[in-house]
């Protein structure tokens, strides 16, 4: 029995020994995953980052555009290559672009915090000159663009980073579609660094506080009309730029009613012009700052009576000394185009025009370059599918008396200039288009555009000057006249 009862005993040690190893040997029950719970504080598309009280959304839309008549998107050709008409340059231009947003949001005791940012990335087609092809705006072979258009941050009132100008309209420059040239107003698109109180008055009220980096969007010239040259007054450069480091950023306010039945909206900057010297070094002096300023008007109407999501967008600007409020970040500062002409002895007619802000001569102060503009837009819905739009714009460039002055001179001196001289300008565009969207984010676009710069010379240049660098024009008599443009765009776009 002793020996019976050893056996018993050893064998049940065996089994809770064997039971103790295949214990060990099963997994560690998993903790709970913590799955994606949708956010619904903020709206349609947000989500909790997993782990955090924090919301994010991400979006964006990916672009295909096909341009004819312009050899930059969606632009027509004001100058350069593409100004000169001939074989220089593109008939047409393409880019493929995707755009990624991102977008968190905290709830905290002072308010939502938030963080978005807008990151692009562009191809855009190239050219041939001779044998050498030139890519587009720092595109290459397997390359490409990266930018980024928005990145703040917003906190108890306060925006801090890259964003849209409080100067601007919700619609930027696009009215109802169009170029990126319109004039009439500023354009920010692409963002630019500000810092922005904005102060919430209750029914879509708000009016907002900004200072704004001025010189990488919002200075056009400062012109030293005494350092002009043949080669630049042909282009529409009239003078030596002489800008210098700024010591303001530009100062804004805006007040904005934004409701239902749409949207009104003034604003103003003032915007300081610093010269650099009149010379190489600072011991030949400078002209004292002129400060600027400019003005603006929008107003916005929604679901008018043609049909439901129709919208009338309208806006109108003053400047003087602050030309980049009207003639917008994205059209050019210097224009030079190229066509026929029915004046006997002339190779072809020319029109030439340039922005600035201020412009002086060696010894004077700084004189202002006033402009006005407007530009609008009317978009109508047939139906859930299909919607046409037209818009236009139009805006005007004054040069004063020195000014005016001294950019004559230099056209008789330099470009053996013979007639009226009058630099200021007009610059007026008029545009259609049509979207289809056969599936919701999905759309197909065509907008067709016609531009005419409007200068004001009337009579030749046949000097020296006359021969254009880069634009393959031979030294000859030169009408100078108005020029028109056409341009066409046609987009396919998915936002996500």
């Amino acid at each position: 029995m002793k020996m019976v009862k050893s056996l018993i005993l050893g064998s049940a040690a065996g089994l809770l020994a064997m039971s103790g190893a295949q214990a060990a040997d099963l997994p560690v029950k998993a903790k709970a995953v913590e799955y994606v719970r949708i956010c619904s504080l903020y709206g349609a598309g947000f989500y909790y980052i997993p782990g955090t009280d924090t919301c994010i959304k991400l979006g964006g839309f990916l672009r295909v555009d096909v341009i004819a008549g312009g050899n930059t998107d969606f632009a027509p050709n004001l100058g350069g290559a593409g100004g000169a008409r001939n074989r220089l340059s593109n008939d047409y231009a393409t880019r493929a672009r995707q755009d990624l947003t991102i977008d968190t949001r905290t709830a905290t005791e002072y308010g939502v915090l938030r963080t978005f940012a807008e990151l692009v990335f562009s191809w855009s087609g190239g050219s041939y000159t001779g044998s050498s092809p030139s890519a587009y705006a720092g595109d290459g072979i397997g390359g490409g663009q990266f930018g980024i258009y928005n990145a703040f941050i917003q906190f108890a009132g306060f925006t801090m980073g890259r964003t849209y100008s409080i100067f601007d309209t919700p619609w930027q420059s696009y009215p109802a579609g169009g170029p990126d040239t319109l004039p009439g107003g500023g354009n920010h698109v692409t963002g630019v660094n500000t810092l922005i109180y904005t102060a919430d008055f209750g029914q879509g009220i708000s009016g907002s506080l900004a200072a704004q980096d001025q010189q990488a969007y919002d200075t056009t010239n400062v012109y030293n009309l005494s350092g002009a040259t043949a080669a630049g007054m042909i282009t529409g450069v009239y003078g030596a730029n002489d800008i210098g480091g700024t010591p303001s950023p530009d100062l804004l306010g805006s007040i904005r009613v934004d409701q239902a039945w749409g949207l009104a909206q003034v604003a103003a900057v003032a915007h300081d012009n610093h010269a650099a010297y009149y010379g190489p070094t600072e011991i030949f002096g400078h002209p004292d700052d002129k400060w600027g300023f400019a003005v603006m008007a929008a107003l916005s109407i929604k679901n008018i009576p043609t049909g439901p999501g129709d919208t009338i967008n309208m806006q109108a600007v003053y400047t003087d000394g602050a030309s980049r409020y009207n003639f917008q970040s994205l059209f050019p500062s210097a224009l030079a185009m190229y066509g026929g002409t029915g004046l006997a002895g002339a190779y072809q007619s020319l029109a030439i025009a340039g922005v600035s802000d201020t412009v002086f001569t060696t010894g004077s102060g700084q004189e202002s370059v006033t402009t006005w503009g407007f530009r609008g837009g009317y978009t109508h819905n047939w139906n859930p599918y299909w919607a046409s739009a037209i818009y236009g714009a139009y805006a005007e460039l004054r040069y004063g008396s020195l000014g005016q002055a001294a950019i004559c001179a230099n056209m008789v001196t330099l470009l053996g200039f013979a007639g009226t001289c009058n630099p200021n300008f007009n610059y007026g565009a008029l545009g259609f288009n049509t979207i289809w969207t056969p599936v919701k984010n999905f759309a197909f676009t065509a907008d067709v555009t016609w531009g005419q710069l409007d200068q004001k010379n009337s009579g030749t240049i046949s000097g020296p000057g006359t021969f254009a660098a880069g634009a393959a024009k031979p030294a000859a008599v030169y009408q100078l006249k108005s020029e028109n443009s056409v341009t066409m765009l046609l987009r396919a776009q998915r936002n996500f």
